[in-house]
């Protein structure tokens, strides 16, 4: 039985791939580490491999130097050794009882020290006094030992070798008056002691560097990347504008202080604030072109409402005054009919160009339960071919805010709900408190249905004007596409948002405004005196507090 894909188990395909592409995060994850922290640990990565090569090479040059000065040691008490008076014949070896009598040319005063070896083979037999310990001791060699310096060659080469008191530095040589081999030998443990101390001192002095050259050099890195990030504290305040609509003054530049050409630092600042002044010549630019335009509109929209208002009075007086055949009838009121239409957009461009204006309205409290109520009756009435159900908190929630545009921004959604859906959907209308992260209280509205939704490209520019997209939803109305711009700039205004979640089935538009807190003061638009918020029932002036029954 094959085992289950779980991350345990690296025989699955998803396993494979992620074990595969392993090598690939960590190299993410180190391009996602810190300048200051790459150029630290590259310094201090370098610096330990110059410290290891520094201690290596001292190693081998210093166990080099110190072998040599001991075999130049050495081949001088071998030639000594050669020259010393020959045993008599019969004598017995030096490890046999008997021998005491006998002196080591090594051991002899004026020819060395502890330590120092002397062996003397005739054919098989070895004579030796053994050896004189640091500690004024004679230890005799064992049979282990008389092996490892009979295979000495007596090639006056010296060779190194592990005896049983020591390491040793050994060397062979024929004695030509009676053909013996004598081989001598000097003790390495001063050598090695000298590397062991070379080793722990360059280890010491070393470690002690790089946390010298680690301490310093975070400080100098620090100090040298500051102005990189004064400039990216300077990025950060551009990205944080609002430079998609109104007039922006772009002031934000990098300090003259850090703008020179002279470092790559200094480089980097100059580029960023040419770059600054080539987008605020562009959003100047943009800003002059969108104001012609924004004053364009509102000028003939309102110079388009004197002949509107005109039309629809000369045609009213004709359908009064005048006999008018069938025909004539029904083209009149389709006169009357799209002249209504023109009033409207002219209407709304006009509400667009006050809002894009800045002009605040006389504002006051405005109960967004009512307006929720009132709202959603009126659309049963329009669109009785749909289903629609509310769903409201049991204390009325109260804003801030201008009533009509604000019921205006209601209407928007709730007839965009109903007129782009297939009879027999449903319409949600839902209003909540939800408290902020940050503080404070949102009040939450949201409007749903469960139409055929919206394309993903199309949620991306919804809210901009005159947007229409036929194949999103039905077009059986019209529409200008200022609705929705309309209630997202109504909503901007009174500080909140507005945004759309859509897929196949489920759409919902989400409206975000401030709570208007009971007994708070606040200044209404108008610059009338302030006021307190008066308290409210429980009841939502005799609606239900909970979703109403579904109307068919």
């Amino acid at each position: 039985m094959s085992n289950p894909a779980t991350p345990e188990n690296p025989a699955t395909p998803e396993n494979a791939a992620s074990t595969a592409g392993r090598p690939f995060g960590i190299r993410a994850r180190l391009r996602g580490w810190r300048l200051r922290t790459k150029l630290l640990l590259a310094t201090l990565g370098l610096l330990t491999l110059t410290c290891v090569t520094i201690g290596v090479l001292n190693h081998v040059v210093m166990n080099v130097f110190l072998v040599q000065q001991l075999d130049g040691t050495l081949l001088e008490a071998s030639d000594r050794a050669l020259n010393f008076p020959l045993p008599p014949a019969g004598a017995p070896p030096s490890d046999s009882p008997g021998s005491g009598d006998r002196t080591d040319p090594l051991d002899a005063p004026g020819q060395g020290g502890p330590g120092l070896l002397d062996v003397r083979f005739y054919g098989n037999t070895a004579f030796s006094n053994g050896v004189t310990l640091d500690d004024g001791t004679r230890q005799a060699l064992s049979a282990g030992d008389v092996g490892i310096l009979a295979s000495v060659p007596a090639d006056r080469v010296p060779v190194s070798a592990d005896l049983s008191f020591g390491d040793y530095r050994l060397v062979g040589q024929v004695q030509e008056q009676t053909g013996a081999v004598v081989v001598s030998g000097m003790p390495l443990a001063a050598t090695n002691n000298t590397l062991l101390w070379l080793g722990i001192s360059t280890a010491v002095v070393s470690f002690v560097g790089l946390l010298l050259t680690a301490a310093l050099g975070y400080l100098i890195i620090r100090r040298s990347l500051r102005p990189l990030e004064e400039v990216a504290a300077v990025a950060t305040n551009v990205s944080r504008m609002p430079l998609d609509v109104g007039d922006v003054a772009l002031a934000e530049r990098v300090p003259e202080s850090l703008v020179h050409s002279g470092t790559e630092v200094g480089s980097v600042g100059l580029a960023f604030n040419k770059m600054l002044d080539n987008v605020a010549h562009a959003l100047q630019v943009r800003q002059r072109s969108e104001t012609k335009i924004r004053q364009f509109v509102a000028d003939a929209s309102h110079e388009l409402r004197t002949p509107l208002t005109s039309i629809r009075g000369y045609t009213e007086m004709v359908r009064l005054t005048e006999q008018l055949s069938p025909e004539g009838i029904q083209s009149l009121g389709r006169v009357e009919a799209e002249s209504r239409r023109m009033t409207g957009l002219v209407e709304d461009l006009l509400l667009l160009a006050r809002l894009d204006e800045g002009r605040e309205e006389a504002r006051s409290e405005v109960d967004l339960t009512r307006l929720v109520i009132e709202t959603v009756s009126d659309a049963r009435i329009a669109a009785q071919d749909h289903h629609w159900r509310i769903q409201l908190p049991d204390e009325p929630v109260t804003v801030w805010g201008d009533p009509g545009q604000l019921r205006q921004v209601l209407i928007n959604l709730v007839t965009n709900a109903h007129v782009h859906t297939e009879p027999g959907a449903t319409v949600d209308v839902s209003l909540a408190r939800e408290r902020r992260t940050e503080g404070g209280i949102d009040a939450v509205l949201k409007v749903a249905d469960d139409g055929a939704g919206i394309p993903a490209d199309f949620q991306e520019r919804i809210f901009s004007r005159f947007a229409r997209r036929d194949a999103a939803r039905s077009n059986r109305t019209g529409s200008s596409g200022l609705g929705l711009a309309i209630a997202d700039a109504i909503v901007s205004a009174h500080h909140g948002t507005i945004s759309v979640e859509s897929i196949p089935g489920n759409t919902v538009f989400t409206v975000r405004l401030p709570v208007q807190p009971d007994g708070s003061v606040r200044q209404g638009g108008d610059g009338t005196e302030p006021h307190e918020a008066e308290p409210h029932g429980t009841e939502p002036h005799g609606a239900e507090p909970h979703e109403a029954p579904p109307e068919n």
